[in-house]
């Protein structure tokens, strides 16, 4: 195997998806809903699929996908990207970052991101020749260390990797985090790639995407995708938006990646994103409501949760059970009491910072959350 893939080996997710399965355990790791998003947005993929849209479609993605971006971007945060120019559909936004950090990051260029990392950021930035380096969200409130990002920063810096709300400690940076990480990025000339998947799901503050603060219009790639928003993940229907030279250089290096992906699956996520303002408003609020029926139920068992500000994963603390190691308590959980979570070490390079940290989904049902929460109960 190439040098460039070591110590990446096989995702966590794989490994706790196979252990849910063979253990018979509710599924709280992996973060994929378990229920399909709205049937105006499935019923729009069947009439492309009968329509004939199953061939290639164009490689920076159907036109009305591309003007569906950019009237998001202009209703829900006042942002002008030209959709001919400055819209790149790709496959999920894990494509969009991988093509993002291939296309602007030469071997050696240092990548600041914020830890912990959603694992495929370390897997991308290594495969491009870059060297990661992490400015870490510490429990209890996960806050940006602005001081620490700063000094995380220097002459070889090439690009920030930022992700809001962030999965997996659910913060959803503040107007004074933003605006810090803006007035850095405009003062040291960086660019910045923004993940920005979990928008439609901040609970207690609105998201604001950089790219809104002053100067950060022209130096910004937004990525986000309609997986998490319309609970379709398996389509795969990212997107890209922003400079039309860093749109362009995404577009370099997806085209040897995938070209193209999801014809019909692209106009249903075009439709979804005309859904009106309610969709929007009912996604969160209903999330929210789970959140909290999980936090709920993660403290009758014992556990010590951080409420998420956003994204649908709730953060726990597993020493007041007398664990120290959130591995070894996710591998023991499943044969315990029947539940699958996400250790939080695996998204650290400073592993002590993540060790007694796990991550649990709750974009689920309500019964299958009220069976998680009472499996759990057991635990004490």
């Amino acid at each position: 195997m190439a040098r460039r893939l070591d110590g990446l080996g096989t995702t966590i997710f794989a490994e706790m998806s196979a252990l849910a399965l063979a253990t018979g355990s509710v599924n709280l790791g992996q973060g994929f809903p378990d229920t399909d998003g709205p049937p105006e947005v499935a019923e729009a993929a069947v009439r492309a699929i009968r329509g004939g849209a199953n061939q290639y479609p164009p490689g920076p993605g159907i036109p009305d996908l591309r003007l569906a971006v950019a009237e998001h971007q202009r209703r829900f945060y006042g942002l002008e990207v030209d959709p001919d120019t400055e819209v790149v559909v790709t496959t999920g936004a894990t494509e969009a970052v991988a093509a993002a950090l291939l296309g602007l990051v030469d071997p050696g260029d240092e990548v600041v991101a914020l830890e912990p990392f959603y694992d495929s950021y370390a897997a991308c930035i290594q495969m491009a020749g870059g060297v990661r380096v992490p400015v870490t969200l510490r429990a209890p409130d996960f806050r940006l260390d602005v001081a620490r990002l700063h000094d995380a920063v220097t002459s070889r810096t090439r690009l920030l990797l930022l992700n809001t709300p962030h999965n997996p400690t659910g913060t959803v940076l503040t107007e004074s985090e933003l605006a810090a990480v803006a007035e850095l990025a405009v003062d040291r000339d960086l660019l910045v790639v923004t993940d920005e998947v979990y928008e439609h799901m901040a609970f207690d503050r609105p998201h604001r995407p950089l790219a809104t603060f002053p100067g950060m219009a022209e130096r910004t790639l937004t990525i986000s995708s309609g997986g998490k928003t319309f609970s379709f993940t398996g389509w795969k229907v990212g997107w890209a938006s922003g400079p039309a030279g860093l749109v362009r250089a995404v577009l370099t290096a997806k085209q040897f990646l995938t070209f193209v992906s999801g014809a019909p699956f692209q106009p249903a996520v075009a439709a979804g994103l005309r859904l009106p303002d309610a969709y929007f408003s009912g996604l969160r609020d209903g999330l929210r409501a789970k959140r909290d029926r999980l936090v709920e139920g993660l403290r009758a068992g014992g556990l010590a949760p951080y409420v998420p500000e956003g994204t649908y994963f709730v953060t726990a603390d597993v020493r007041p059970l007398g664990y120290h190691d959130g591995v070894e308590f996710c591998r023991d959980l499943p044969h315990k009491v029947g539940v699958v979570a996400i250790p939080h070490q695996v998204f650290y390079d400073d592993v002590e910072a993540g060790r007694p940290l796990v991550r649990f989904a709750f974009c689920k049902r309500d019964e299958v959350l009220d069976e998680a929460v009472s499996r759990l109960a057991r635990l004490r």
